[in-house]
């Protein structure tokens, strides 16, 4: 097999994507809101149609703003439904991400002889193409670096969310486990859990350019899933959770180059083998779960 630079920039960005989203994927699994990834991610839509109107322009600044603002919009929103009309939390995630989902196929199906937007892209990424993307280069050792835009934003995001958890580790640990007790002890529940699903919202949009939002969401969910059959001690589970993520990443990779033509398939999903590499960690965790507990 043959090992490319390409290679190791798409191993290392969905390495990244995994640990930016499984930080944030623990404390969500931990407050049984694991739907609420996959709401954000599917909502984010009309975001990017409404930017493009709004600014004329495909820039990424204009889309990830655009996408972030209805991110943290639905976010808001259950929280509001949910609280507001006694409707279990569940189902307003289910009634805020469907409706916004439906209306930003509706913007684009509406303004497609304008707007350049696929929504296949947005759903499922295009994770092999970021290393063409590059932001900056340099020469070193007389090899030529070239960086891609797409590592250096998750690597932003995800330095930005392991400094958050750093910072407020232990009134999102209470406010996790007990919203009574953290109120008790003059820790804001509900500010901790806008501050989560801002870290949610802002990680979903800078991920799901590069792997798709139906990716993100394996991302955020299954490594704090498997990582909770390992552990109990929460720092160890977040340390799991963003380990098994990156190792995901590298086998996702690997069995996308080596499967398929096994299969006699011509090529298949980078991202895809990656989401299904972490459903393959998850079984061995269960299995190991089932025989060692």
């Amino acid at each position: 097999m043959e090992w490319y630079a390409l290679d190791s920039w798409i191993v290392l960005t969905g390495a990244l994507c995994a640990i930016a989203c499984a930080l944030p994927g623990t404390f969500l699994v931990l407050r049984n809101m694991s739907m609420m990834g996959d709401a954000i991610s599917h909502a984010v839509l009309p975001g990017l149609a409404i930017a493009f109107l709004l600014s004329g322009s495909r820039s990424s600044i204009w889309m990830f703003v655009g996408a972030a603002v209805v991110g943290l919009i639905t976010a808001l929103a259950t929280q509001w439904i949910s609280h507001w009309g006694k409707v279990d939390r569940n189902a307003s995630m289910g009634i805020v991400f469907t409706t916004l989902f439906a209306l930003g196929l509706l913007i684009i199906v509406q303004a497609a002889d304008h707007v350049d937007l696929d929504p296949n892209c947005v759903l499922y990424g295009a994770l092999e193409l970021t290393p063409l993307d590059v932001v900056a280069e340099w020469t070193w050792f007389g090899l030529l670096i070239e960086l891609p835009r797409a590592a250096l934003v998750l690597a932003v995001v995800a330095s930005i969310n392991l400094l958050i958890i750093c910072v407020f580790y232990k009134e999102m640990k209470v406010a996790a486990f007990d919203p009574d007790l953290s109120e008790a002890q003059g820790f804001r529940a509900g500010w901790m859990h806008y501050l989560l699903m801002a870290q949610v919202a802002v990680t979903t949009v800078a991920a799901f350019e590069a792997v798709g939002s139906i990716i993100v969401v394996a991302m955020l969910i299954v490594p704090p899933a498997t990582a909770l059959l390992l552990s109990k001690r929460l720092g160890m589970v977040l340390f799991l959770s963003a380990t098994l993520g990156a190792a995901a990443a590298l086998m996702g990779h690997l069995a996308a180059i080596h499967f398929p033509p096994l299969l006699g398939f011509n090529g298949t999903s980078t991202a895809g083998m990656m989401a299904l590499a972490t459903g393959f960690l998850f079984v061995l965790a269960w299995l190991k779960h089932l025989m060692f507990n």
